[in-house]
């Protein structure tokens, strides 16, 4: 049976907001009735009815929608036809390219906003335990039957990591390797500096930091300018020693190239929480290579998402309750993708 953190008075899981005051790319959405689709828990209920708002049944009034489904973009898709009014949706995930045909057919009129930030702590705390074991070894450690005698395994102390992306999970994942007095180098697309990090380059830059780096964990969002962003030049350029780690998506590294890269010992390790097939099929060879650790998209797990998700439609209902385009968060650009 499952405790939870208001019972045990845990702490709990908070989100990390990077884009609070960003303008949003269309005019204010109107308030009205908000629909919970395919279908409303009780949390979400709450959560719409806690800022003021009105949970009704999808129809003609409906003017904005809350979507739990991040696997039905059809779904939505016949939702908005049915609801012609609606002006704002809340996606249910950080990551939205799943939705990025439809989010481009309507930015036009309808404002959506994401999870994007909601879920970092708990995915930056996976990230940094797929750090520390691929560093520690831990994959080889875990499918061992026998008592090893080679000394294997580096401290993460004083490494030089390298983090592609800069939004929630990124700045969680930095601010967590913080006592392990690391050097910092962020990938993004802006070269603004990132509090926490020795430098910010652009990611036409990411070649040039990657001979240097023990570690790149990925955070970036999967867009069309970022598929198979790591391919088999960049594991090339990367130390025989380095570890890859992946908590964003998996088409953004092509895994045959992944997979070569750990059979020629270009690099040493990945860790992954997601991949490209996903789900990984049985006897892919990925699942054979011993300088693998592979978790099935579990960084953020049911119990931990869904307070979270609620805080954040609860926050986004206030603002779309406002009529005036304040106080939304995780909005998503539809040029940009996410």
């Amino acid at each position: 049976m499952s405790t939870s953190v208001a019972s045990t008075g845990a702490r709990g899981h908070r989100a990390v907001v990077t884009d609070a005051g960003a303008p949003l790319p269309i005019d204010p959405p109107a308030a009205g009735p908000v629909a919970i689709l395919p279908s409303s828990t009780d949390l979400h209920v709450a959560a719409v009815t806690d800022a003021g708002g009105t949970v009704a049944d999808l129809d003609a009034d409906t003017r904005g929608i809350i979507w739990l489904d991040a696997r039905d973009p059809s779904g939505l898709a016949g939702a908005l036809d049915a609801a012609p009014g609606v002006g704002w949706v809340q996606l249910p995930f950080a990551g939205v390219d799943a939705f990025a045909s439809l989010i481009g057919e309507h930015a036009d009129r309808v404002l959506f906003t994401s999870a994007k930030g909601a879920y970092a702590e708990p995915v930056a705390e996976h990230a940094l335990a797929l750090t520390l074991g691929t560093l520690r070894v831990l994959q080889k450690r875990a499918r061992a039957r026998s008592w090893a005698t080679e000394p294997e395994g580096v401290s993460l102390y004083g490494r030089n990591v390298v983090v592609i992306g800069a939004g929630g999970i990124a700045l969680e994942y930095i601010r967590l390797l913080a006592p392990f007095e690391v050097s910092v180098t962020v990938v993004r697309r802006s070269s603004t500096p990132v509090e926490g990090a020795a430098r910010t380059v652009t990611t036409d830059q990411l070649d040039d930091v990657l001979p240097d780096a023990d570690v790149v964990m990925i955070a970036a969002a999967m867009t069309s300018g970022t598929a198979k962003l790591f391919g088999p030049r960049q594991f090339g350029l990367m130390k025989p020693s380095a570890r890859l780690v992946n908590i964003a998506r998996g088409g953004l590294v092509d895994t045959s190239a992944l997979v070569e890269a750990l059979r020629s010992g270009e690099i040493a390790a990945a860790g992954l929480d997601v991949t490209d097939p996903e789900p990984l099929p049985d006897g892919h060879p990925l699942w054979d290579e011993p300088g693998a650790i592979i978790t099935p998209h579990q960084a953020d797990t049911p119990d931990m998402v869904a307070p979270l998700l609620a805080e954040r439609v609860r926050v986004n209902t206030a603002a779309f309750l406002g009529a005036e385009g304040a106080g939304f968060v995780g909005v998503v650009d539809p040029a940009a993708g996410y």
